[in-house]
């Protein structure tokens, strides 16, 4: 009974956490929901710790544990893999960006010449051949 009530305690931390840190802003919403999910889940085994006994017998595992790991790993892998590919979506805005500026900085360098070397001529004054 009392790792129900750690397991249902702790599953309301990170529920509440998540929720403040949505409040704040400090999480963005397509993160929070995996933490969420997380949080939910927690809370429905801590309430019903019988369900993860009855799953892992339909599944086949012996250890309703094992089936806690599994589903865990997966889920950090799920992470990692979606992590992996905001890096990715980011890393070729940044690139893009990057050529912009270098694109942008040429321009201006190229417009600055131009006016430096407009204002070193000489001028015609009227009435001078």
């Amino acid at each position: 009974m009392m790792p129900n009530i750690a397991a249902f305690v702790l599953a309301l931390v990170i529920v509440g956490l998540v929720a403040e840190m949505l409040r704040r802003k400090k999480l963005r919403e397509k993160y929070a929901i995996w933490w969420l999910v997380v949080g939910v889940a927690t809370l429905i085994l801590a309430a019903f710790p019988q369900l993860l006994v009855f799953v892992a017998q339909i599944a086949g595992i012996q250890l309703p544990s094992n089936l806690l790991f599994i589903l865990s790993i997966l889920m950090l892998l799920g992470v990692c893999l979606h992590l992996s590919w905001e890096i990715s979506v980011v890393e070729d805005e940044t690139r893009a960006l990057a050529e912009e500026v270098a694109i942008l900085r040429i321009q201006i360098e190229q417009i600055n010449k131009y006016f430096a070397n407009k204002e070193n001529t000489p001028r015609k004054t009227e009435g001078s051949p």
